[in-house]
């Protein structure tokens, strides 16, 4: 997703407690940062933040690291967060990790010591071009990279629009050696009970687009 420049973004990052400087300096023991021992979840991609938001006030046992490349769109992350917690009645969250960093990168962030539980894929860049699809948040460079984190068991949530990229991870999925426990062509009509609508879903159900969906986890 493609952001204006925000002046204002780059000062308020700096005042926000749970903005990480420098997430290289956490790797391996993130569990300092959030001074608990609650299960820590991943976001990546986490835009504008609704998602992160929403889970962090539903689970406020579990911690949340939402990493987004764009400083500026954290920036407005940060923002919808702390409107979303006063909304509700809460204090600023004490459960979110607000991370800018490039994912190609993710392994000098996260080491299998931060046993990551979970982790989110929400409407990712379909990147259609074939020279492009290597930069997918799904493609097998990826996904081996996250595996090296990701605790036993642990969960990958994928959602999106598009159905070449949704084709396309599957098999990148299947190659990395996961299965795939759930899988539905339509969200919004599935059994699925607790999700959570990020911006990019609203606007793409609105527009009649059917959402996929599917839980992939590492054998």
């Amino acid at each position: 997703m493609r952001i204006r420049k925000k002046k204002w973004a780059a000062p308020e990052l700096d005042r926000c407690p749970y903005f990480i400087k420098n997430p290289e300096e956490y790797r391996g023991r993130w569990k300092e940062f959030f001074k608990n021992d609650h299960p820590t979840e991943l976001e990546i991609g986490c835009g504008k933040c609704s998602f992160v938001a929403q889970k962090a006030l539903l689970n406020p046992d579990k911690n949340f690291i939402a990493v987004d490349i764009k400083s500026d769109m954290l920036g407005v992350g940060r923002r919808n967060i702390e409107k979303f917690f006063e909304e509700n009645g809460k204090d600023s969250p004490s459960n979110i990790a607000l991370v800018a960093f490039n994912v190609e990168m993710i392994e000098k962030i996260l080491s299998p010591e931060d046993d990551i539980r979970a982790m989110y894929i929400n409407f990712c860049n379909p990147w259609p071009r074939e020279k492009h699809k290597k930069r997918r948040l799904t493609h097998p460079n990826k996904l081996i990279k996250y595996r090296e984190f990701l605790c036993r068991g642990a969960k990958i949530y994928f959602k999106t629009d598009d159905d070449p990229l949704f084709e396309d991870s599957l098999s990148y999925f299947k190659s990395t050696g996961c299965d795939i426990p759930y899988i539905t062509y339509d969200l919004h009509h599935s059994d699925i009970k607790d999700n959570i609508l990020t911006e990019h879903e609203r606007m793409f159900s609105e527009e009649g687009i059917r959402i996929k969906y599917l839980e992939a986890v590492f054998r």
